[in-house]
């Protein structure tokens, strides 16, 4: 499936916003990009992109929830440089008292349980790559907590554990593991799909915030991050726009 010699980077969720971003980061910087999302179109069109501008891309429609495509998909694989864990979300703001079990599931399944799905599928290929880098784009959610975040909040908690945890345990191998916690960033569909299409809610999210982050500051921040010498392993970066200084100390202009 990949071309032998280049080196290659899978990235979950590069339909859109910050996996979009990355794989076009990393397909400037020289990796044969693997994008992987549900939504094969939106893949294709950004593979297409890539291949247009000179680059190597290819596309895999899958869901990182269904652990035997996953499985297939590493089978499918050549090689594995590097791993982009980006599929992920939010649904909801309500508080714990009233938040929706259902919507805890999901994104629980998504951020964590997808993350460890590919992990554990292409961590084989990584070790072999002699060089192998799995990335996981968690959220300073992750890192504490604010109201009406309860279930997006456990669940980034539960892939920064993840990824503190795999770092201890695979310390001696020729794999780094990198965590990027980005805090507020305006995409295109983060807020709107967390308030089930209510542009109304999701542009009180950016309200007077005159420069959130974009999806290329993330990107670029992931993609310096994964071309530093091998020796080098970032193991925790937190990056948030200049207005924010915390979950909930946001300086707003309104």
């Amino acid at each position: 499936m990949t071309a032998a010699g280049t080196p290659v980077a899978v990235i979950t969720g590069a339909s859109s916003g910050i996996g979009a971003a990355t794989a076009r980061g990393l397909a400037s910087a020289g990796y044969h990009v693997v994008l992987t999302a549900r939504r094969k179109d939106r893949i294709e069109a950004l593979a297409a992109e890539l291949v247009a501008a000179g680059h190597r891309a290819t596309a895999y429609a899958l869901d990182v929830t269904d652990r035997p495509a996953v499985d297939a998909f590493a089978a499918s694989l050549d090689r594995c440089d590097v791993l982009v864990n980006n599929a992920g979300g939010a649904l909801g703001a309500d508080p714990v008292a009233t938040g929706d079990p259902a919507d805890w599931r999901e994104m629980f399944e998504v951020n964590v349980i997808g993350t460890l799905h590919t992990t554990q599928a292409l961590l084989p290929a990584l070790t072999e790559s002699g060089d192998g880098t799995v990335v996981i784009l968690s959220s300073t959610a992750g890192l504490s907590t604010y109201e009406g975040g309860g279930g997006y909040v456990a669940a980034k908690h539960g892939e920064h554990v993840l990824a503190e945890t795999l770092r201890l345990e695979i310390v001696g191998t020729p794999v780094r593991v990198i965590e990027v916690a980005p805090g507020m960033v305006r995409t295109e569909e983060f807020a709107t799909t967390r308030f089930r299409g209510d542009t109304e809610k999701a542009a009180k999210v950016y309200a007077g915030v005159a420069e959130p982050l974009t999806a290329d500051d993330v990107a670029d921040t992931i993609t310096w991050a994964v071309t530093r010498p091998s020796h080098v392993n970032i193991d925790l970066l937190v990056v948030r726009p200049r207005a924010q200084a915390s979950n909930s100390k946001v300086h707003r202009d309104l």
